[in-house]
């Protein structure tokens, strides 16, 4: 039986094919899964981590399914990490798609770029690692330094190091708020740009 047992595990981790080039492994306490065509899946359970090309990521659970394993689901106590861009992030559920290299986050989420000194936090958050675009919806808040960001729908674009905030945004800047319809933050030089109805508060 432990035998039989051993050769499923080797057979599930030898048809866990990378994506051109992609580095893919991963750990877990328990695994099972199906090789059943068109309806592949491999479950990892307890203290699960999967490695894919620079993304670490640790579950409870966490399912690999589609072609070439592409999608990777994670629930309960989601953690992960980009390596190369210093970007980490925490979440109740997380799916991400190998191909297109674009996580999910839903639930009590948070991403910290750490390279920029950023924290932002919202229920829900799709980070494009490929073209370094983040989306942040519903209670969205985002903390650099002395400054806090808030809003229901939020953009950061890392590369340009921009983040624009819609749906009731408010800036706080050390004892200074402002308000409008729609902000713009320069996050390298923490300039506030506002547009439509406008409104803050200068303390001296």
């Amino acid at each position: 039986m432990r035998r039989r047992f051993w050769y499923l595990c080797l057979g599930l981790m030898l048809s866990l094919s990378p994506l051109s080039g992609d580095v893919f492994t991963f750990k877990a306490n328990r695994m099972n899964g199906s090789r059943v065509s068109g309806r592949e899946l491999t479950v990892l359970t307890g203290n699960a981590e999967v490695r894919s090309d620079n993304l670490l990521l640790r579950a409870d659970r966490i399912e690999i399914h589609g072609d070439d394993n592409e999608f990777i689901d994670c629930s309960g106590g989601v953690w992960g990490n980009e390596e190369a861009k210093e970007i980490f992030f925490e979440t109740d559920r997380l799916r991400y798609d190998r191909k297109l290299k674009i996580a999910r986050l839903e639930g009590n989420a948070t991403l910290e770029d750490k390279k920029n000194s950023i924290v932002a936090k919202g229920r829900f958050i799709e980070y494009d690692d490929q073209a370094e675009i983040t989306v942040f919806q519903v209670a969205v808040r985002l903390f650099k330094d002395t400054m806090v960001c808030r809003s229901e729908y939020a953009v950061y674009r890392r590369t340009e190091k921009l983040l624009d905030l819609s749906g009731f945004p408010v800036v706080f800047k050390k004892n200074d708020e402002f308000r409008a319809d729609r902000i713009r933050v320069d996050l390298d030089t923490d300039d506030v740009t506002m547009e439509g109805t406008v409104s803050g508060s200068i303390k001296d």
